[in-house]
């Protein structure tokens, strides 16, 4: 049986640091009001010629040089956003040619804020079948795009980035030892942008309506993220057959640190278990798991051996989450 690996992570920040005070003419004493409710300080916004495919390109090639491999290798590039440069081609195309990965298949996935944990739950069944040995899988999003910034529901939470794997192929018994992806259709109209495709073209009445802006119905994706967790938690740690608290680290979907408080309290895991940057760079979308997994493998937080669980919850709705033994 083949296993995925991680050879390397790598991730990319735009350089404009955006406080909390910025949001003053939303909210009075913003920092304070905005810190309170979701644990953010601050987050980066990307410049105004600055696009998610050039995010992922710098969290592709920091990954390469981190796995020590050549561009050359990569069987498959697969990148989850819902904020592409286009709505056609796939930017994943775009950083096909930015990095130079000629022998690589290139598409996009979009499964909202859980885009990295499916398009890595793809690159693993791609390697487990033989498919491929080598895949780039780059989680990137630039939401300052398409906010609304009179919104102080939704504004204020948000940053731009990418963060990026590179999977191998492998018969040791380590790297992705389970996941799960799931996804429930009847929620689809909590996070939406109503004005964005085929099914409500943009037009002048729509960008006036500001329906070409992001939305979401935070309360109820509160609870829903708050049940989802603790079954991707329990699930995957039952697939590897392991229990809870035999995972070492947790790195959640980076969205609210009042629902990783909930999930600590609800299921006895230890807030420290929780590994975060949210405080730092807001809720990064897609980008979010692939940026913490990288931080904290740099850092040397993760440990060679150590079980870590990635999570990911969004629109769709749709979540999912994998054990990775570094």
């Amino acid at each position: 049986m083949l296993y995925s690996h991680l050879l390397g992570t790598g991730g990319a920040l735009p350089e404009r640091v955006v406080a909390n005070s910025h949001f003053s003419y939303l909210v009075e004493d913003a920092d304070e009001w905005i810190h309170s409710r979701t644990g953010i300080a601050e987050r980066r916004f990307a410049a105004e010629h600055e696009s998610t495919s050039d995010l992922a390109t710098t969290a592709a090639k920091n990954a390469i040089e981190n796995a020590g491999i050549s561009p050359l290798d990569i069987d498959c590039i697969i990148v989850g956003t819902s904020t592409p440069d286009m709505c056609l081609p796939a930017t994943a195309c775009m950083v096909q040619k930015n990095i130079g990965a000629k022998n690589a298949a290139a598409f996009d996935m979009n499964a909202v804020c859980s885009s990295f944990v499916f398009a890595v739950e793809t690159a693993d069944n791609f390697i487990k079948s033989g498919k491929y040995k080598t895949v780039l899988v780059i989680g990137a999003d630039t939401y300052s795009k398409i906010l609304d910034f009179q919104d102080k529901g939704t504004s204020p939470l948000f940053g731009d980035g990418a963060g990026a794997v590179i999977l191998g192929s492998s018969p040791e018994r380590k790297g992705i030892l389970s996941s799960l992806i799931k996804s429930d259709g009847n929620g689809w109209e909590l996070i939406q942008v109503p004005s964005s495709g085929s099914r409500k073209p943009i037009t002048a009445e729509t960008i006036a309506a500001g329906e070409t802006t992001f939305k979401m119905e935070g309360k109820k994706v509160f609870i829903f993220a708050t049940e989802v967790i603790p079954q991707i938690i329990h699930e995957v740690a039952e697939r590897a057959g392991i229990k809870p608290d035999d995972i070492d680290h947790i790195i959640p979907h980076q969205a609210n640190v009042r629902i990783i408080d909930f999930i600590s309290k609800k299921t006895g895991i230890p807030k420290d278990k929780f590994l975060l940057n949210l405080d730092r760079c807001g809720n990064t979308a897609a980008a979010s798991v692939g940026l913490a997994l990288d931080e904290n493998r740099r850092n040397g937080v993760l440990k060679p051996r150590e079980r870590v669980l990635i999570m990911g919850f969004g629109g769709g709705l749709s979540w999912g989450g994998m054990l990775i033994q570094l």
